[in-house]
């Protein structure tokens, strides 16, 4: 059996925390990982219990949501909130952390950023992370470990059904491939 890298298994997690976010802009997820064990996750959503922008859009002021509250942030209060150090820890982002959120993880003691891609990188961050001897490294997570294209993969299969009614392909044949693609998009074993 293969198993999968560490920085696999964390970039995953991160991945799968990005699903929660109410953001309708971005969807970004944090992992804070020290000695090989995760310490915290977070998301970017609005603050607990506060309206989401999922349920009454973005409220932005100078292209920036005010409402959302960073996934890397989220994290690094939620090891604040229960008391659990981030000195020489680690954290997986699935964007490149945005200059806000690089003082933050600076100044929480995080050593090290994973990121899975590039977003808006901002120069003076990586100037930071470089002053303070963060490491930086993009880790893409592989996609077969999470289909993070799962809408865009249903929505061309719903394309190519439609064009094959259109084309003449009898609808018994049609039903069968569409139950057929219905059955591997929806089965998890």
């Amino acid at each position: 059996m293969n198993r999968i890298s560490w920085d696999q298994y964390y970039m995953a997690q991160s991945h799968l925390l990005a699903l929660r976010s109410t953001c309708e802009r971005l969807a970004v997820g944090a992992t804070i990982v020290r000695d090989k064990r995760i310490i915290a996750g977070g998301y970017n959503g609005a603050i607990s219990g506060g309206t989401h922008c999922i349920d009454e859009g973005c409220y932005v002021i100078d292209n920036h949501c005010v409402r959302t509250i960073h996934a890397e942030m989220n994290a690094i209060i939620q090891c604040a909130k229960f008391g659990v150090p981030t000195a020489g820890a680690e954290i997986y982002v699935t964007h490149f952390p945005c200059l806000q959120c690089c003082k933050g993880i600076i100044q929480s003691g995080i050593k090290a950023v994973y990121y899975a891609v590039d977003y808006k990188n901002h120069p003076y961050a990586i100037e930071l992370f470089k002053q303070a001897g963060v490491s930086v490294e993009q880790v893409e997570l592989e996609e077969m470990i999470i289909d993070t294209k799962n809408k865009e993969k249903l929505q061309l299969l719903a394309s190519l059904i439609s064009r094959l009614s259109e084309a003449g392909v009898q609808e018994e044949e049609i039903k069968e491939l569409y139950e057929q693609a219905n059955q591997l998009f929806t089965s998890y074993t």
